[in-house]
């Protein structure tokens, strides 16, 4: 248990039994009346983000989140599977939970899992994924209508800009939290 006092960004609570990550909050002291805490919290399950206000010092519930070092290794079906980095055990993870991190993950891609009593709720990647260009055009020298970019097609399936020197299988590095392409890769 912790008051409101002790909040932190990307702490997550446990309220009416359902699970939130505090994205912000903000101690509040008005002129008249008590003080409180103004939080925007997302749903841990759903990653539905809403505003809640607590009164100041009110009593909260910290859940306890384990974040753990994991190799993806397969897809199988619908569900992926991953391996403990430290005591090799495999879990499968549904389709739901990966949520758009499958759009940067190749097998043998390192990621945390966040687990709480024994179940998985969400992926974290590193910040940037070295990533293969399977198709894009080849760029005209001269071209600049489009700003200087063009789609390319990486090996995960997904469409990212990039410049218009890039061409097809080089490797580039790319953003897992926008999309957006960082660099070539060295």
């Amino acid at each position: 248990m912790a008051t409101t006092n002790d909040l932190k960004n990307g702490m997550t609570l446990n309220i009416d039994g359902q699970l939130w990550n505090v994205v912000e909050f903000q101690h509040v002291k008005p002129g008249k009346g008590g003080a409180f805490v103004r939080t925007k919290m997302k749903s841990v399950l759903s990653g539905k983000v809403v505003e809640k206000t607590l009164n100041a010092g009110v009593k909260v519930e910290v859940a306890s989140v384990e974040k753990r070092d994991m190799q993806y290794l397969y897809k199988d079906g619908e569900d992926f599977m991953f391996m403990d980095s430290t005591n090799y055990d495999q879990i499968r993870i549904s389709k739901e939970t990966v949520g758009d991190a499958v759009d940067y993950m190749l097998e043998n891609t390192d990621a945390i899992v966040a687990m709480h009593e024994g179940n998985p709720l969400f992926i974290e990647l590193p910040a940037s994924v070295e990533l293969k260009i399977t198709y894009t055009e080849p760029g005209l020298q001269g071209d600049r209508s489009s700003g200087g970019t063009k789609p390319a097609t990486v090996e995960t399936g997904i469409t990212v800009q990039v410049p218009l020197f890039i061409k097809q299988d080089e490797k580039v590095l790319v953003d897992t939290r926008t999309g957006a392409y960082l660099g070539r890769a060295n």
